[in-house]
């Protein structure tokens, strides 16, 4: 079990924080790193895809837990997999689609973590059908603040507290999982443009019932008539009668494309008002105005951005925030209120995407309720963007919405638990079940978790 003291950060590359990273290879040595925390505590860690601090600890201990990476079994008749936390959905994909499964749950990138996918609660394209990640998780191995480890089932309230807690609760060690069926390692995808807010919201509405998966990107710099327009992308897993006969003699091949990684020093402010308006405009005005049918790579429809390796150096040394959240059917208005807000400020975010909740989840601090989701990449230093983001804050709060701890780096605790409900609850647990506080990020710190 090595172990050095590092600088780390999220994904967003902001607010780094000094921690002793321990890597454990065996439960036995995860076990003992959890003893041995010290007075600033542990916190678990993944492939660091979390985009702001949470799994930070400044002064303290982190837990890489890549290193616990075994695929124990696989039931290719059930179509479940019994795996470390440690493994990847993208080492998931690479064994099972061979087999006819795919992960149940994706975000925009395969390269997460299973204990990362649960301890965030992820959700993907598909939650309007699917819910989040943990909908589909069987029982897990947790190890706790004491030393033990516990197998949790489904519908208990360390179940629920585990899901979407941030890694708060203890290490998750090894995850049972229900998977999708498919016939091929491609997507059916249509394709059509909306020509602004309120006529992507009518066909979101009108028809996402008809696919599994959908997202729009959306233009968060048009302005006038256009506010909002977008392209809304829709699909499902191709059949494999929908092959072309090349195609069918390898239907479940996974080779996704990947292209050089991007520089390590770019300038700052290369993303800025005028290029990330040319980009908005050029990519807009590229996409069919309505295009069915189209068959696309796995690796295409749900994760583009994996193909530059590092691609969050773009935004320079700074880095940039992410920012999401989501609101309930009903405060549509508020919802257009936001986006005219984020317009009328400028935010540069070529990385802007809206997408439809279906049933709330079951996790205590899980984010996915029913209503629209918008999230967005903000460069971290646009003038005034704090003050900026602190009045979506409570515009969000006021709806009855809340903001994506997985995500998040800067929201303020005192709006918390009007976001969560549920937060007194996941609290006491912890207290009863760390009452030493072993288990602690900076998220926690910074938000009283």
């Amino acid at each position: 079990m090595s172990a050095d003291t590092v600088s780390v950060t999220g994904w967003g590359r902001t607010a780094p924080t000094a921690a002793r990273l321990i890597r454990p290879r065996t439960y036995e040595e995860a076990a003992a790193a959890v003893r041995g925390c010290g007075v600033r505590g542990g916190i678990p860690r993944g492939l660091g895809r979390a985009y702001g601090d949470a799994a930070q600890n400044a002064g303290g201990t982190v837990l890489d837990m890549t290193g616990l990476d075994r695929i124990h079994a696989i039931d290719a008749d059930g179509g479940t997999v019994l795996c470390d936390a440690g493994v990847s959905l993208h080492r998931l994909m690479e064994v099972l689609l061979p087999l006819g499964w795919f992960v149940p749950v994706t975000p925009g990138t395969r390269q997460v973590t299973v204990g990362g996918a649960i301890g965030a609660d992820i959700h993907g394209k598909n939650h309007h059908v699917s819910g989040s990640f943990t909908r589909h998780v069987l029982s897990l191995e947790l190890l706790t603040a004491d030393g033990e480890i516990r197998t949790v089932g489904r519908d208990t309230p360390l179940f629920d507290a585990t899901a979407g807690g941030m890694g708060l609760t203890g290490v998750i060690l090894t995850a049972t999982v229900q998977l999708q069926p498919v016939q091929t390692s491609l997507m059916s995808v249509d394709t059509e443009r909306a020509t602004d807010l309120d006529d992507l919201m009518a066909r979101l509405t009108a028809t996402d019932h008809l696919y599994r998966y959908s997202v729009a990107w959306i233009d968060l710099l048009a302005r006038g008539a256009a506010t909002g327009r977008a392209v809304l992308t829709r699909g499902d897993h191709a059949p494999l009668d929908s092959l072309p006969a090349r195609a069918r003699r390898a239907p479940l091949s996974f080779r996704p494309a990947q292209l050089p990684p991007a520089p390590a020093c770019l300038p700052e402010g290369l993303l800025n008002r005028t290029t990330v308006g040319l980009f908005n405009e050029l990519w807009y005005r590229k996409a069919p105005r309505a295009r069915i049918g189209q068959l696309q790579k796995l690796s295409t429809f749900f994760h583009p951005l994996d193909g530059v390796p590092h691609w969050n150096r773009v935004y320079g040394r700074g880095g940039f925030v992410q920012y999401q959240f989501v609101v309930g059917y009903g405060q549509e208005d508020a919802l257009r209120r936001i986006v005219r807000r984020i317009r009328e400020h400028r935010c540069p975010s070529f990385l802007a995407v809206l997408k439809r909740f279906g049933d709330a989840d079951p996790g205590w601090l899980s984010f996915s309720v029913p209503g629209w989701t918008l999230a967005l990449d903000i460069p971290a230093g646009l003038p005034g963007l704090g003050a900026f983001l602190d009045a979506l804050d409570e515009e969000v709060a006021a709806a009855g919405g809340r903001v994506y701890l997985a995500k998040d780096s800067r929201l303020r605790p005192e709006l918390l638990t009007s976001m969560y409900p549920r937060l007194d609850e996941f609290r006491a647990l912890r207290a009863q079940l760390d009452p030493r506080g072993v288990f602690v990020s900076d998220l926690s710190r910074r938000l009283t978790l």
